[in-house]
């Protein structure tokens, strides 16, 4: 939005007329478009979409139809919103505002209000009621000062403000912009009022609600300990891992036996599959002998078709429509190569969904096929020659001693220097060592001998 009104390499704005009035630094909706489509390199719908989008949450706002908050690729005259009043500024929108601005337009229409706004006006002035009179005060103050306004301002700010207020306070029945996204909980524009079908579905709720069985937290903590406990050993950071840790002795053997589709895994990778179905299917080489295993069992396909679902879920979003196709042909056609047997209301959502194909489109063919390989063949397979060979031929790695490292930028351990009060203690000492190698022990014993004798030589105390 910035660089769109840049006086350099933005839009170009010019007075134009709206209603005999002329309306400076006004735009059209062609400029605005062929902008965005020269400044992005984007399609041409996709222009459109973007600045309908700006039009929508109030960035810019429509001169000729305020009340139609939606860019037209034509000479539709716009104007840019002050930026103090973009959405990015996060600004609430004030009730006082609003009612100021209710009761302006009160004022000017002489009562003649939309139904939405006598409905807010009304609880406006229940809510706030204690300042009304400042409300009505500052609204009459505002309609004295646009009616000294010249026409156009006059004109170009009843727009402005309106298109504010339509975004902040949409209307019933208008897509409510600044309510979309991921924090929100319901529909702010569906109908509030309640039907009797509508307390009946939640008294049934309600019922069901209640006989339904709830699990106490001491049973949900232990099944959290048994969790823990059954995956203790499988966790690196608590129980180490084996042969070594690679970021600490530089042996990159713990890599290469656990590497994706190792021709030998081990052992505890191999006895982790019996966990639980995801922590098999989840493994790329669990995978690989699970398939092996199904293949045994004439029922390969439900694997395979897991993965192709897989696959078009994460997959390249251009070719969703052809990977679609091709996993139809392959899989869920009449007398399809690798066909899977599904249920009749499973196929009949799939078929419908494929018409308009999405990444999510075979959901409900995946989820029946990983319950089935789940419940009925996971459990035959854990008690086959496959795994139980698999196991037996497992890697069970030797730990390794620490290596050390050849890394000319690894951390090098230096060694501390002493501390300052045991330095000047070895001073204190080396200099009474010293001071003690130069006195001559002749003189001090003859010292002490004449003391001892005059001490001798003095008379008693009296």
């Amino acid at each position: 939005m910035m660089e769109m009104q840049s006086p350099d390499t933005g839009i170009k704005t010019q007075t134009q007329v709206v209603m005999i009035t002329n309306i400076p630094h006004a735009v059209t909706g062609n400029d605005i478009m062929q902008w965005i489509l020269q400044r992005l390199q984007i399609t041409q719908e996709e222009a459109l979409h973007l600045g309908d989008l700006f039009v929508k949450y109030g960035y810019i706002y429509p001169l000729q139809e305020p009340k139609n908050l939606t860019l037209r690729p034509d000479g539709s005259l716009y104007r840019f919103q002050t930026p103090y009043f973009w959405p990015v500024q996060s600004l609430p929108a004030d009730d006082t505002d609003y009612a100021i601005y209710l009761a302006k337009k009160n004022i000017k229409r002489k009562g003649i209000l939309e139904e939405y706004e006598k409905e807010h006006y009304n609880m406006l002035n229940q809510k706030i009621n204690y300042k009304w009179d400042f409300i009505i005060m500052q609204a009459k103050e505002q309609y004295k000062a646009g009616k000294e306004r010249n026409k156009a301002d006059r004109y170009a700010l009843d727009c402005q403000e309106r298109a504010y207020w339509l975004v902040n306070r949409t209307p019933p029945g208008m897509t409510d912009t600044l309510e979309y996204g991921i924090d929100r909980a319901t529909d702010p524009n569906e109908n509030k009022k309640k039907t009797m079908d509508v307390y009946r579905r939640e008294i049934m709720y309600y019922q069901q609600s209640i006989k339904k069985p709830r699990v106490k937290s001491s049973v949900s903590i232990g099944g959290l300990v048994k969790y823990s406990e059954q995956f203790l050993s499988n966790d690196p950071f608590v129980s180490g891992c084996l042969p070594s840790n690679p970021w600490i002795t530089d042996d990159p053997e713990f890599w290469d036996l656990n590497a994706k589709l190792v021709e030998i895994p081990t052992r505890m990778r191999v006895e982790r599959w019996a966990f639980n179905f995801s922590e098999l299917i989840r493994d790329p080489k669990g995978r690989q002998n699970f398939q092996l295993f199904l293949k045994k069992e004439f029922s390969g396909e439900n694997l395979g078709f897991w993965e192709a679902c897989e696959d078009l879920k994460y997959g390249d979003q251009s070719k969703v429509k052809e990977k679609a196709e091709e996993i139809y042909k392959l899989f869920l056609a009449p007398g399809a190569r690798r066909w899977i047997n599904i249920d009749g209301t499973t196929m009949g959502i799939t078929v419908r969904g494929l018409k308009h194909p999405h990444r999510y489109v075979l959901d409900a063919a995946q989820t029946h096929i990983y319950m089935l390989m789940k419940k009925d063949s996971y459990g035959r397979y854990l008690k086959s020659p496959v795994y139980k060979e698999m196991l037996a031929k497992a890697i069970v790695p030797q730990e390794t001693v620490k290596k050390s490292s050849g890394f000319p930028f690894g951390r090098r351990h230096l060694p501390s220097s002493p501390s300052p009060v045991i330095l000047r203690q070895q001073e204190e000492e080396a200099k009474a060592r010293e001071a003690a190698t130069t006195v001559d022990i002749t003189q001090v014993m003859s010292k002490l001998d004449r003391r001892s004798q005059l001490k001798k030589e003095e008379p008693p105390p009296k």
